[in-house]
């Protein structure tokens, strides 16, 4: 039986189907994303959406979708749906549903009278096409197919509206046709394996709703230009494969093209395998450079995610050499800041202050994995510079007391932190001075890269004084941090010390090397399972703190209010799991197991085979934001990893 496989009885009832979506890549930017049945509920749904290399590879909806046909004794059946102006469904097509497997490639099965159609979905790799295939698997009489394609030509959080100024010209082409909307867009290749007619038939189809824009309180309406349609005449026991790209391509070739890559992917039989699939969605390759996107359908190349995710979406997979090329990018956007102090273009945020600190503690998972000595070789010489970066004191926004050795920033009027929702221009968490985690991991980059150097003659001395920077903020940072409570506040500025209790201490204590000892960790770690936890990963905020708000509802000010005071982030499983396997040993292995399998429900729900970007904190634990996050899956990914080199897995 396939691991993902949804049956006709949940998929022709809407209020179920069209809250599980689906998502798949190219490993270059593109994707295609919508919901089981094919009905778009976002903007940024579509199947195929692009970066534009002219448009600060912004990504773009070019073909939202293809309404297929089936058409037996002149009678057309249309499978598409679409939800138009009042909740109207039309076409119903999902009635003629029976089946969606996932396990290879995604799958849908209709019937409608006699005739029996499979439909499978793939990308081509690093190359912005995606192929259908179409499976005449049962027919009793001469069946037609009828394709016709939905156009956007459009930024994903941008709609479409009708207007005059469409290019409506039709270009034919091999098996085909072009077009291009309007100036600036790369032109749509809609080609097909078998001769197929083109019928001009020009229309706008006005008053598409998009139920999840509506529900998030933005707009959700659009218009879209479909030019015509094609018609292809089928036979039982016979494929069509259908190609949407900006590039024409050889009819006689999408057979062996389709073929290879089925072959070339892993198939989604187990809580593994979707994940490792899930990892790989997150690459893209621009240019020279291999980078990470935040998440799906809105993600973009930010720094801190990407350290972040960097060893769970490769390491953790067996991709060592995709975790150098991205760290290779990474680094060179980063060391550029540094001797500089000017932003990337390609990877955004890399300004902020915790980001050498996430970098060190990436290029630390690479030792544990691959050694010291191949990591010594590698990155030694960008550890020393970014931890004598930050001592120096030559980041604008993180200084280093000489008294104490504790880091501290200013995040009164900017987020600085992974904590960065903003309103009215202003953080929602005002999070400033000296922060938890920064400390923590500040504390853990030296003592790494001390480790890193040893036994390094040129590097002695510089040794020696991160060591020593490292044991004179030992004693401060227990005494600043750790309260009476027995768990760690939030951040300290001044005299002030927040008493909110929010995960990122679970981040100092699962790193490792700590200023806490056992016991102190221990007690940390009681607080934290106590409040913070549940079967998603860890709460931003207790329930017991002031201003929690669990669920990620309501108008964009809502959510983003809520955004860190409540919702639950699978990520922090990563660091929580690292901390209990320190306190406990090999004896809490058990444990995280059985939290681990409170993910593998999540692959049946939402995005299909992925993570969300968070969770009410609150049962049932909705999963909301991006449909694909890529430090969630990386964490998630990484713990288990561990387990498995423990010889602990489900």
């Amino acid at each position: 039986m396939s691991y993902l496989k949804f049956d006709k009885n949940l998929l022709i009832n809407l209020d179920q189907s069209l809250t599980k979506e689906m998502l798949r890549t190219n490993q270059a930017g593109a994707y295609h994303c919508t919901t089981l049945v094919g009905c778009n509920t976002r903007k940024q749904h579509g199947l195929l959406v692009i970066p534009v290399e002219g448009m600060d590879y912004k990504p773009h909806v070019m073909l939202s979708s293809l309404d297929e046909t089936v058409i037996q004794h002149g009678a057309p059946f249309n499978l598409g749906i679409h939800r138009y102006q009042g909740g109207v469904y039309s076409p119903a097509g999902h009635k003629y549903i029976r089946e969606f497997d996932c396990e290879d490639v995604p799958r849908m099965t209709y019937r409608v009278g006699g005739v029996i159609l499979t439909k499978d979905k793939i990308f081509i790799s690093q190359e912005n096409r995606i192929l259908i295939r179409y499976t005449l698997v049962e027919a009793h009489s001469p069946t037609t197919l009828r394709f016709r394609p939905f156009l956007a030509f459009r930024e994903v959080n941008s709609l479409c509206v009708a207007n005059d100024a469409i290019n409506r010209h039709i270009e034919p082409v091999s098996n085909g046709v072009a077009t291009c909307l309007y100036q600036g867009f790369p032109t749509l290749y809609m080609q097909f394996n078998h001769k197929a007619t083109w019928v001009d038939e020009p229309n706008w189809y006005n008053g598409i709703e998009y139920v999840k824009d509506l529900e998030r309180g933005v707009p959700y309406c659009e218009d879209l230009w479909v030019p015509g349609y094609f018609e292809v005449p089928i036979k039982k026991g016979e494929s069509l494969i259908f190609s949407a790209g900006i590039s024409e391509v050889n009819p006689r070739n999408l057979t062996k093209m389709y073929e290879a890559e089925v072959a070339s992917r892993t198939p989604r039989s187990s809580f593994f395998n979707c994940l490792k699939n899930a990892a790989k969605q997150f690459y893209v390759r621009r240019g020279d450079g291999m980078y990470i996107l935040s998440g799906f359908p809105w993600g973009v190349v930010l720094a801190r995610n990407t350290f972040m995710a960097l060893p769970g979406l490769t390491l953790a997979i067996d991709h060592k050499t995709d975790y150098e090329a991205i760290m290779a990018t990474a680094l060179r956007e980063l060391m550029h800041f540094v001797d500089s102090g000017e932003p990337s273009k390609d990877i955004k945020g890399i300004e902020y202050p915790d980001i050498p600190l996430w970098a060190l503690w990436a290029i630390q998972q690479y030792a544990k994995v691959e050694g010291q000595d191949a990591a010594r070789k590698l990155y030694m010489a960008p550890v020393a510079k970014l931890v004598d970066y930050i001592l120096s004191g030559r980041h604008s926004n993180l200084f280093v007391d000489e008294a104490t050795g504790l880091l501290s920033t200013d995040g009164h009027d900017k987020a600085v932190s992974w904590m960065n929702s903003m309103l009215g221009g202003a953080p929602v968490v005002r999070r400033t001075g000296r922060l938890v985690e920064f400390n923590a991991l500040w504390y853990n980059a030296l003592m790494f890269a001390a480790a890193l150097a040893e036994g390094d003659a040129d590097l002695a001395g510089r040794r020696t004084a991160w060591l020593a920077e490292a044991e004179k903020m030992k004693e401060p940072f227990v005494s600043t941090f750790l309260n009476e409570s027995g768990y760690l506040y939030d951040f300290v500025d001044g005299t002030y010390a927040d008493p909110s209790v929010r995960p990122n201490m679970a981040i100092a204590i699962g790193l490792d090397y700590s200023p806490l000892d056992r016991r102190q960790r221990k007690s940390v770690l009681d607080v934290v399972t106590r409040e913070l936890l549940t079967p998603k990963g860890l709460r931003t905020l207790s329930p017991k703190s002031y201003g929690y708000r669990p669920n990620y509802l309501g108008n964009p000010d809502e959510r983003e209010f809520a955004m860190h005071n409540g919702p639950v982030r699978p990520w922090l499983t990563g660091f929580y799991a690292d901390a209990y396997l320190r306190v406990f040993g090999l004896s809490g292995a058990g444990y995280i197991d059985r939290l681990l399998i409170g993910f593998e429900d999540e692959m049946t729900n939402g995005c299909i085979g992925s993570l969300s970007q968070l969770y009410d904190g609150n049962p049932p634990y909705t999963g909301r934001g991006a449909v694909s996050h890529a430090t969630n899956v990386a964490e998630v990914l990484r713990a288990y990893r561990q387990l498995k080199r423990l010889g602990t897995h489900y």
